[in-house]
């Protein structure tokens, strides 16, 4: 029975698997250097060959938490949530974003996209992934398109799905961390010649921060 229930509450977004959490530094994309609460949940079915994250995949490994548990600790933090994954919208991101607003939080999400959006956010971040293009809401409602670069074909991709998204959508490149001494030169190249996207760069990994 309180499995049944748990199952129920995760489904209604009551609950959330959980991870890990954690208060750093915003390494990367738009909010680069800002202070953050990250909230990682559990659960994926994008599979990334080359995901950093592969332990987030499977959700039944990660405890049902509630909500306003994981509120409550981001807001004790700072004024910036990030929820990633994992693949946060394969549930029902109202409640948790209701609760973070509701304490002044700024709710961020970063999202391949591949499931209908949920939430109230201030900031999106899409980050499409071939295996499992991103729904039309969340191309719609993207603030950030950032595709990684693992080699060179993922550029036209790059091209591809920034056609999709809205004129006022910031575009970035970001090298994919094991490619980064290759294919970097292609992405500076790149960007010269094409200035309406920006470089991304993975400060927290120079940084040694999570």
């Amino acid at each position: 029975m309180i499995l049944e229930q748990m199952k129920a509450e995760v489904e209604s977004g009551q609950m959330l698997p959980l991870m890990e959490e954690f208060y750093t530094i915003q390494g990367e994309g738009s909010h680069t250097g800002r202070a953050a609460y990250f909230i990682r949940v559990g659960g994926c079915d994008v599979g990334c060959h080359w995901c950093d994250v592969k332990e987030s995949w499977d959700a039944e490994k990660h405890p049902a938490t509630e909500i306003s548990l994981i509120a409550d600790r981001a807001a004790a933090h700072c004024q910036i949530a990030v929820i990633t994954g994992g693949e946060p919208l394969m549930y029902d991101m109202n409640p948790i974003t209701q609760k973070l607003k509701a304490m002044g939080v700024r709710t961020h999400i970063e999202t391949s996209g591949a499931y209908e959006l949920s939430g109230e956010w201030d900031w999106i971040c899409l980050s499409p992934k071939k295996t499992k293009l991103p729904t039309a809401s969340v191309y719609a409602a993207a603030d950030e398109l950032k595709i990684i670069v693992y080699n060179k074909h993922d550029i036209q991709f790059a091209e591809e799905q920034a056609s999709k998204v809205g004129s006022n959508c910031v575009l970035f490149l970001q090298v994919e961390w094991s490619k980064k001494e290759e294919m970097t030169p292609l992405i500076v190249d790149y960007v010269m010649k094409n200035p309406k996207w920006r470089i991304s760069i993975q400060t927290h990994k120079y940084l040694n921060i999570p």
